[in-house]
């Protein structure tokens, strides 16, 4: 590879399997990854808009890029600047005025044409070298701008994926939203819900399998949202399609999906909790909240004892199901018995892990236009108390393994000499000495230490611990 890539990666992990696939995109261009943003010859940021201030975070790593530009042109070198993800699709024209050295903004339905983007913006920095000094000064980007939501699907024309991503690895099935939950731009930015047709997603967890993948996690903004086109014209469900990989892929031992909806959680996807065995019991479930005026209000399309019910049902089929979800303190109008009804949904419920932000508006949605704001030092005083006591379950919750032998997905090589990196069934990082060979295996671990978000331990003795060397991945 001539040239020299580096992608930042903010937010989901869809993002994540975006800038892995814009890499893809830029390979036959002759750009090779860097680990070095300095050096590079072309930066993207890749952007995500839920986070709070995400826009003002965006502007300012822009304005440390610039410099880098700057130095890299002052030594007569070059480097295109793309920003893409959820904040380009939001604000690009804005992007575009406050940074005019920026070349490319790219929305996040239009990435498999960054070959033609690349095109223009080299042809416009080739245009400028002609000019005079005075215009070089001035550093103008190429001003390629795409935020389009496109006829055609982005899926449709991405190369197959190159660089194998290890051990675990994202299959996107899904993208989109349609369900305008009030605070939340992703239907704006993402766009509509599409699912990709079956036989695409089977295909590329075989090949992901066949390269030494062992654990997949499927992805969309609301995955179990999931209707894809088989082959015989029939619509498939997540639960039909996570059964499929199941049994087509048999090398991939572990399946997860994230986000999903409690809207969405059907029949047949409670079922295959309890009969898929690959699928693990662990589950991203956001609620938002407990109030159900809030839930209303955010337009989530459920109630608080509809997600009591759900869990109840999924439990009732996995006994050891741990949850994670997502809380939003503080959404406008919040009174304190709102507040008081989403603490007690969290200890009826109790969640192995949690994500909770203060509410902050995001342009463009109805609830940036509610009068009933919270103020900000009540948001404070309630984000404290919900965390406390999420903080509280998630140690109960990693106390329960202590002394217990659990099944741990080893990854990857730690920090200490010797040592490897694992994740339980639950997502817990779990640390256990074990030769480089063992990458790739599932392996019995008693769990002998418990750090805050970490757990230590031993490969259990006997058979369990064993495995079989030629499925390694060095």
């Amino acid at each position: 590879m001539a040239k020299k890539l580096f992608i930042k990666t903010y937010g989901c992990q869809m993002n994540v399997y975006d800038s892995a696939r814009m890499a893809d995109v830029l390979a036959p261009l002759g750009y090779g990854p860097t680990d070095s943003q300095a050096d590079a010859d072309m930066v993207i940021l890749n952007t995500c808009h839920i986070r709070e201030k995400a826009a003002e975070k965006t502007f300012s790593e822009l304005g440390r890029l610039k410099q880098d530009q700057a130095r890299k042109q002052a030594a007569g070198g070059d480097m295109i600047i793309a920003v893409a993800g959820c904040v380009a699709q939001a604000e690009g024209a804005e992007i575009m005025r406050r940074v005019p050295e920026i070349d490319i903004v790219l929305g996040p339905q239009t990435y498999h044409r960054l070959p033609e983007m690349v095109a223009r913006a080299t042809r416009a920095r080739d245009a400028r070298r002609g000019q005079p000094r005075a215009f070089h000064e001035k550093r103008i980007g190429a001003g390629v701008l795409d935020t389009d939501f496109p006829a055609e699907s982005k899926f449709d024309h991405l190369p197959e994926a190159m660089a194998p991503q290890g051990v675990s690895a994202f299959l996107a099935i899904q993208e989109g939203c349609d369900k305008f939950c009030t605070f939340c731009v992703v239907p704006y930015t993402r766009g509509a819900e599409f699912s990709r047709p079956v036989e695409k997603i089977i295909a590329e967890a075989r090949k992901l399998s066949a390269q030494g993948a062992r654990e997949i996690t499927l992805l969309g903004q609301n995955v179990n949202a999931y209707h894809g086109d088989a082959a015989d014209g029939s619509t498939w469900g997540l639960a039909r399609l996570v059964r499929e990989i199941a049994e087509k892929a048999p090398q991939i031992e572990r399946i997860r999906y994230t986000t999903s909806h409690p809207r969405d959680m059907d029949d047949d996807l409670i079922a295959a909790h309890g009969d898929v065995p690959q699928l693990m019991p662990f589950l991203h479930l956001p609620v938002q909240s407990g109030s159900d005026r809030i839930l209303a209000e955010m337009n989530r399309q459920h109630t608080a004892d509809h997600y009591r019910r759900i869990i109840e049902r999924l439990r009732d089929v996995r006994p050891d199901l741990a949850l994670s979800s997502d809380f939003i303190v503080g959404f406008p109008g919040e009174s304190d018995a709102d507040f008081a009804a989403t603490m007690k949904l969290i200890e009826d419920v109790t969640f192995a892990q949690s994500f909770s932000f203060k509410y902050s508006p995001r342009p463009g949605t109805p609830a940036a236009n509610i009068e009933q704001q919270v103020p900000l030092e009540v948001m404070d005083v309630r984000l404290q108390a919900l965390q406390a006591v999420l903080e509280k379950q998630l140690i109960d919750f990693n106390r329960t393994t202590l002394g217990k032998t659990v099944p741990v997905l080893l990854e990857r090589a730690g920090r200490d000499a010797g040592q490897l990196v694992g994740k339980s069934p639950y997502l817990q990082a779990v640390h256990v000495t074990a030769p480089t060979t063992f990458i790739g295996a599932v392996a019995d671990v008693e769990i002998t230490d418990l750090g805050h978000y970490t757990l230590g331990g031993v490969l259990a003795a006997g058979p369990a611990a064993m495995f079989e060397p030629e499925r390694a991945i060095a």
